[in-house]
């Protein structure tokens, strides 16, 4: 149980760590990224303020469990369109398909820990 709760707090840590960058929603370089993924612009606003949102969900331990599953949802499918945006616009896998595709790895880690540390509770 100590090692998956270690595992769970450094992958779940690592992706809250990641999703603060959603702070700087309005800096140049977000702005520019989102107008190379061609996205529009009120999109990114959005993607980045349900950052924000799943970071809180994620790592408040009081949060309840269907909130943290929703939550988990939403960053798959962040994670995933993510993948689905560098490709079509051309962007080389390594960096950028890459990132997401290692992203997504550690949101299924983390997920995975997380419920077997709910099913160590009952």
């Amino acid at each position: 149980m100590k090692s998956t709760k270690v595992i769970y707090w450094i992958t779940t840590g690592i992706i809250c760590l990641f999703s603060l960058g959603a702070l700087q929603m309005n800096s140049k370089m977000a702005i520019d990224g989102a107008h190379h993924l061609q996205i529009p612009r009120y999109l990114a606003i959005e993607t980045s303020i349900g950052q924000l949102i799943g970071l809180v969900l994620l790592i408040v331990p009081a949060v309840p469990q269907r909130l943290k599953e929703w939550a988990y949802v939403g960053f798959g499918i962040m994670y995933l369109t993510a993948l689905n945006a560098h490709t079509a616009v051309g962007d080389a896998f390594v960096p950028y398909g890459m990132m997401a595709v290692v992203f997504f790895a550690l949101l299924t880690c983390s997920y995975v820990c997380y419920h077997r540390l709910q099913s160590e509770k009952k």
